[in-house]
């Protein structure tokens, strides 16, 4: 894809960028930036677009993204209607390798870290105790200030590079580009994820853009490395996911609220995506749920 540019600026006395955000819901569109990123989210919940992947987020959710790896972080519609007391909330670093030193990483000490570093360029979710520990001590640094805060942030990288409970979330390197498509992108993007429970045509969506149909699906897939269709069953399917653990509707129910004509489609879509059904799928999350 060909998403937004993004830069959070330094304060003068800082090697790096640490900030709690607070808002309504987040407003950064599909974006990347040279920068690594460690991203909390401490409130809110809703899809997020990671490289070529599309999942759930809720707080808690910790993931450590590489330099140029397109994300989104998209609430749930709740979070955009006017008068809502929800708020989206996150903890974000922002760091360089350079953050640590001129060819600081080139050290022998450092070997783990740039393994990490060198990981991350497909996203990692952290999990488990290191999810834990490490939230915990990203909101010590929010307060810490000079060589102290230096140290912690290495501290919690080297947690992040010892740990076992880390997961890769994009399937495939993808990188960002800043370009003249940035703006259609992301304006295909939201179009999608406003309109997945309807039926979609690559012909309105192509229009949108002012593209013909042909050459929005070659232009789509040499992006995204998956056909549009692809993408909307992903974004139909991670709502489906949401409303299996958070309602009791029916499966029927479901798989028509989020796009879905045909029962058996939306069964055969899910297992492939979850590996299980969405029967299944709810039953495992209602267990895990009661063992907490």
């Amino acid at each position: 894809m060909e998403p937004m540019l993004e830069y959070l600026p330094k304060n003068v006395n800082e090697s790096f960028v640490t900030r709690f955000f607070d808002y309504p819901y987040y407003p950064t569109p599909w974006h990347f930036h040279p920068e690594y990123e460690l991203v909390l989210v401490t409130e809110s919940t809703g899809k997020r677009f990671v490289g070529d992947n599309i999942s759930r987020f809720a707080p808690g959710n910790l993931a450590l993204l590489g330099p140029y790896l397109p994300h989104l972080y998209r609430n749930d519609a709740p979070y955009y209607k006017k008068q809502t007391s929800l708020r989206a909330q996150s903890i974000v670093v922002h760091f360089k390798e350079d953050s640590f030193g001129e060819n600081c990483m080139q050290l022998p000490e450092m070997q783990p870290l740039q393994a990490l570093l060198n990981r991350s360029v497909r996203g990692l979710d952290i999990q488990g105790k290191t999810n834990a520990i490490v939230s915990k001590q990203l909101k010590e640094l929010l307060v810490l200030e000079g060589l102290s805060r230096w140290l912690k942030l290495l501290e919690i990288l080297n947690i992040i590079a010892g740990s076992r409970e880390t997961r890769y979330i994009s399937n495939q390197v993808i990188t960002g580009k800043n370009g003249i498509d940035s703006h259609r992108m992301n304006k295909v993007i939201q179009f999608v994820i406003k309109n997945f429970a309807r039926e979609i045509t690559i012909a309105e969506v192509a229009a949108s853009v002012n593209m013909a149909n042909n050459s929005f699906s070659r232009y789509f897939s040499q992006r995204t490395r998956k056909s549009f269709t692809g993408f909307v069953n992903e974004v139909r399917l991670s709502h489906a996911s949401k409303l299996l653990i958070e309602t009791q509707k029916s499966v029927i129910d479901i798989s028509l609220d989020s796009g879905f004509s045909n029962l058996s489609n939306f069964n055969r879509q899910f297992r492939k995506m979850y590996q299980v059904s969405p029967l299944q799928f709810r039953k495992q999350y209602l267990h895990a749920a009661a063992e907490r």
